[in-house]
């Protein structure tokens, strides 16, 4: 298969640029597209078999489910059924926006989509592009990230081509993504409002329209357990890895800076390639390795718009090992940590 890559402008976006992708989504092919968060790997929702072909290209497990997007706050009621009031007013206030919301299902959503659950993932992007390819092919569009599973999710075109290239028919190539974080998800069939997922959305944002939601346990576990259904994407298995080893190291930065630097230097010694991730006020401490830094550990945005082209960057550099150092916990950094140990697989040292 020949994959085709279409360039788009966003200053001059025309409807009939979204014809062939729309025929093709019609057909039951698939399409890469960009959103606000990550690129998306989409086909229509209501067909099983196209469903099955987003597994088959990512290599992804047929049990992780996906996200439907939609371009209209109308279509929650034609894919969901007994909608809590509540989920009107998180979409109210955050939607369009990389918000996904857990809701029963139903009958028309195949559960080849839904990685054969009652719930469904859904999501309104505020990207034009996505909105604009929704409203061209008239469907509902499933989506997960379009990156070969486990890899580092595609922030750009370039990422989805070196991941998919010849396993899909077209890419829509509309720059880098906005935001670089995959959507927050909010599961609302339970007696509480649960975050399944970190994302852009806090926490603390989301609580000022339902005071009682909570962090599910299990992404807040040490290792979740390979036992569980996932609800969510990304819920269950490894995601996110550049292909060296990467572990993080929580402390103070002080510590971390010196652990990480010893940690480098006995592995360069053993003859690995070593690389660090590091901020933009540590990336000194570490003079003699390659070093890739997110940014600032002021600006959060720029950390997060930056976390899966570094992790990948680290895949050209052929690094062995990365160390890298901890962020923040709360607000934007619960969502960057969230990826950083599961890229690492949940191997962390404490200093």
């Amino acid at each position: 298969m020949k994959t085709r890559v279409i360039v788009l402008d966003r200053k001059d976006l025309k409807r009939e640029q979204f014809s062939e992708a729309a025929r093709l989504l019609k057909r039951g092919e698939l399409v890469a597209f960009p959103t606000e968060t990550v690129y998306g790997l989409g086909g229509n929702a209501l067909d099983p078999k196209a469903s099955e072909k987003i597994y088959a290209a990512k290599g992804r497990p047929s049990d992780n489910p996906l996200i439907v997007h939609i371009a209209d706050v109308n279509d929650l009621a034609k894919l969901a059924e007994d909608i809590p009031e509540c989920a009107y007013r998180l979409a109210k206030r955050f939607w369009p926006g990389p918000m996904t919301m857990i809701l029963k299902k139903r009958d028309i959503v195949p559960k080849e989509t839904t990685g054969g659950l009652d719930t469904v993932a859904i999501r309104f992007p505020s990207d034009k592009i996505a909105r604009m390819m929704i409203e061209e092919s008239g469907l509902f569009i499933a989506a997960p990230s379009a990156n070969a599973s486990g890899r580092p999710s595609p922030t750009n075109a370039d990422h989805v081509y070196e991941d998919l290239n010849g396993r899909i028919p077209m890419i829509l190539d509309g720059g880098p993504v906005q935001i670089g974080l995959e959507s927050t998800i909010i599961d609302l069939t339970g007696e509480k409002p649960l975050i399944l997922r970190p994302g852009y959305i806090t926490a603390e944002q989301l609580r000022e329209i339902l005071p009682d939601a909570a962090y599910d346990p299990a992404i807040l576990a040490e290792k979740p357990s390979e036992a569980l259904h996932p609800k969510a994407p990304g819920m269950k298995y490894r995601h996110y890895a550049p292909k060296g080893q990467l572990t993080i190291y929580e402390g103070t930065l002080a510590d971390v800076t010196q652990a990480v630097r010893a940690a480098a230097e006995e592995k360069k010694a053993q003859g690995f390639q070593v690389a660090i991730l590091a901020s933009e006020e540590t990336k000194g401490c570490y003079e003699g390795f390659p070093v890739c830094s997110l940014g600032s550990r002021d600006d959060e945005d720029a950390v997060a718009a930056h976390l899966f082209d570094t992790l990948r960057e680290f895949d050209h550099m052929g690094a062995d090992y990365i160390f890298g150092e901890c962020f923040r916990s709360e607000g934007v950094g619960s969502a960057i940590m969230n990826r950083l140990l599961k890229a690492a697989g949940y191997h962390i040292v404490r200093v």
